[in-house]
This record gives structure tokens, sequence and C-alpha cells, in this order.
């Protein structure tokens, strides 16, 4: 390796630069030379040994390569790899050669630089005003990080959605299932598209999405088909409890594909159904006491709370009052469940609080042109959230729910 001696970075005009990202650019430009050249020097030491008959190393340095610009967060810098000579073959007479695992050919920008595109596009940058945010993250002089890329990459997320949708799902095990139909405008078409979500709690507490599907609204006969999907590809054991709006037509495909599964009621979407049905000078003292049923210690506690409102609300206002009451057991269906995790299955939250995002990049574009685009665009995005979705309180509970254990009002009951 060469003398390792470093050169004083140069402080550059503040006049007329940004300091401290010209401080950091040239730190990056040197750790990334450093770790280069510690790269290839452990390459060739790890084949030292290796020596034609003439006892000459078959492994060896070779100069430098031509310097190009490597686009990152910091904007572009400049590298030189450090070329190998490797005389070695392999059984079949073929040359080896090194690659580096760090600066791979041909790389000319980082993976954080081409996650920042669909993330900039998804977040609501429109294609419009994507030269000038990229020009303001990363340089006036950023290449091939143009508008056009976005269409590119749409492209490239349908066909990723495609191929996610044929995977198999032998392998898995859900706990818990979120379920919800989203609605999307769609700028060369009527009708609103309804794209159909599941979101899952596997046996070790992490949150995945199942399966993002463009459905036909929300009836039975879409989410049939979805859930048949589903158990044609492996997945033969569903939920042991699924979280809904009780308006779907999720639930009577359930019990058809996944007749084991329990049913629980969003009580997000219930209040707010329930308080619809109220005069608006009505709603805030309703909604107290609906929040008092399932904010409840106990399932008997509930019950007081439930009947309350019942009473409270029967005379004048029995289409609330029905409404309420149509779903009683599947509202408190939470109370067999740890009471660690009632938080996460009480409403359907998870997907709720995903696609607000998604909601505002869809607003922000005025809606998809097309139901593939809007279906690859939800897609992408809900997988980038996915990767932020915090796992389940009380995970070493699942394997308790999983094997049937009895849970009265959220505590373990334990074997006489």
């Amino acid at each position: 390796m060469k003398n390792d001696t470093t050169t004083p970075l140069q402080i550059p005009d503040a006049s007329t630069q940004d300091v401290l990202t010209e401080i950091l650019r040239d730190g990056a430009r040197e750790m990334l030379g450093k770790a280069i050249e510690a790269e290839v020097a452990g390459y060739i030491a790890a084949h030292a040994h290796e020596r034609d008959a003439d006892g000459h190393r078959l492994v060896v340095r070779n100069g430098h390569a031509s310097e190009r610009e490597l686009q990152t967060g910091l904007g572009a810098i400049p590298v030189k790899q450090p070329r190998v000579n490797d005389k070695r073959v392999d059984d079949d007479g073929n040359r080896l050669r090194f690659t580096s695992h760090i600066l791979p050919p041909y790389l000319r920008k980082t993976k954080s630089i081409e996650e920042l595109i669909p993330w900039l596009y998804l977040r609501g940058i429109s294609t419009g005003d994507f030269s000038q945010a990229l020009g303001a993250l990363l340089g006036p002089e950023a290449p091939g990080l143009s508008a056009s890329t976005v269409v590119r990459l749409k492209q490239v997320w349908q066909q990723d959605h495609e191929a996610w949708s044929r995977r198999s799902l032998a392998d898995k095990r859900y706990v818990y299932w979120w379920v919800d139909g989203i609605y999307f405008n769609i700028r060369l078409e009527e009708d609103r598209q309804c794209i159909l979500v599941v979101m899952g709690a596997t046996e070790s507490g992490k949150k995945e999405l199942i399966a993002i599907q463009d459905g036909f609204r929300e009836n039975e006969q879409s989410w049939t088909e979805l859930l048949l999907d589903l158990k044609a590809r492996g997945l033969d054991t569903g939920p042991q409890l699924a979280v809904g709006d009780g308006a779907l037509g999720f639930w009577t495909a359930l019990r058809k594909v996944y007749g084991e599964s329990r049913e629980q009621r969003c009580w997000v979407h219930k209040t707010g159904n329930v308080l619809n049905k109220l005069p608006k000078g009505k709603q805030a003292k309703a909604k107290s006491m609906l929040h008092d049923i399932w904010m409840a210690e106990t399932r008997q506690d509930a019950h007081k709370a439930f009947d309350l409102f019942v009473e409270s609300y029967q005379v004048k206002y029995a289409k609330a009052v029905k409404c309420l009451t149509q779903d009683r057991d599947v509202l408190l269906a939470f109370y067999d469940f740890p009471a660690e995790q009632w938080m996460h299955i009480r409403t359907t939250n998870p997907i709720e609080s995903t696609f607000a995002t998604v909601r505002l990049r869809t607003k922000r574009t005025k809606g998809s042109g097309s139901r593939a685009a809007c279906l690859a665009m939800v897609f992408k995005l809900t997988m980038c959230a996915e990767k932020t979705w915090r796992a389940l309180n009380g995970s070493t509970l699942l394997s308790d729910v999983i094997r049937g254990v009895q849970f009265v009002d959220g505590i373990k009951e334990e074997a006489a």
C-alpha cells in the first residue's frame, strides 16, 4: 500500500461555497480512498502465496484506473480505484478478476441516491420540481437525476409489484391481520380506484405487508379472490384475529377462506359511523362515551359502558344505537388477547397512518394517470414505510396466542 500520509484539507473560500459541505466531501473522499486501498491490499495479501512456475506472484498491484465521479448524498466525489493484475484462472481456464465490493464496476450513484428519487417523488415532489429539488440536495451538476427518471422508475415499480404479488407464502404465519380498502382518484378514469390492503404481524411481532391489490370497491368477490390467491401461494393458515371496518365485504370472504379466524371491528371506523348518525351538538359527548367502552379495563366494564350508551341514545337516536349494537361481540373480541397488544388490535391504525402519506402524494399529483401506475406507487410507498413499522408490544406472548392459550381481559390464564 502507498504511503498513508494525509494531505491537509484545503478550506474553500467561504464567500463562494458551502464550507461545511466541502469539508465533509473532502473527508468522504479521503475515507473512501483509504477503504478501497485497504480492500485491495487485503485481496493481494490473501493470495500472496499463489505463484507461477518462476516463483512470481499471480496477484499484484497494477497502478490505478482512471478517476471517475460517484454521486453521493454530499454531491459528486471523485474516486480513483487501484487496479489489480490477477493472472489466476479457474477450473474452466477463465481468468479470475478482482471486483471491489465497495466500488463495483460502472457504479455512478450510491444506493442512497437511488433511493432518494422514489423517496422524494412519493413524499410530494412532482416530476416538474425534480431538477430543482435534486439540485438543492446534490448540487446543480448532478447528472442522470432528471424528472424523466421518475417515469422509468414507475415502470420498474410495476414490475416489482407483479413479482412481489407472485412470491411464495408457504413459510409465513401471521397472528394478526389489519385490512382495509383505500380509495384513490385516477385522472384518466371516472371511477375511483379501490386498493385492497392486508397487513400482518408475524410470530415474532414484526409487521409486514401481505397483499396490496386492485379491487372492485370493497365487495365480497374482490376480497375472496385476494384471499384465495394468498392460500394458493402457500398461506394455509389465517390469522388468529383480523381487524377491519365492519362495512367491508372482507368478512364474508374471510369466513369462506379462513373460517377459524376471529374478527375484530375497528373502533375508529365504528366511532365515525356512529357519530355520523347523531346531531353535531351531541357528538362530543357520544364520542367520550364510546371511548369509555373500548378503553375499559375489563370486558364487564366495557359492557356496562356499552349499556349506558344504548340507554342514553336509544329513544331519540335509534339508528346510531343500532350501528353500534349490531357489532357488539366483534367490537370486544380484543379482550381475549394479550392486554399488551390491545393498542395494536383495536383499530386499523397501522394501515391508516401509512396511507395518510400516500394520500398526500396522490393529492399533490392530482391523481395517477392509470390504475396500474397508482397501484405501483402505493406499493412502493408502503414497502418504504414497512421499514419503519414498529414491532408489537408483548411479542413473546404471540406464541401463546398461536397455541390457543386463553386470555381473560388480556391476562393469560395459568394452567391449573
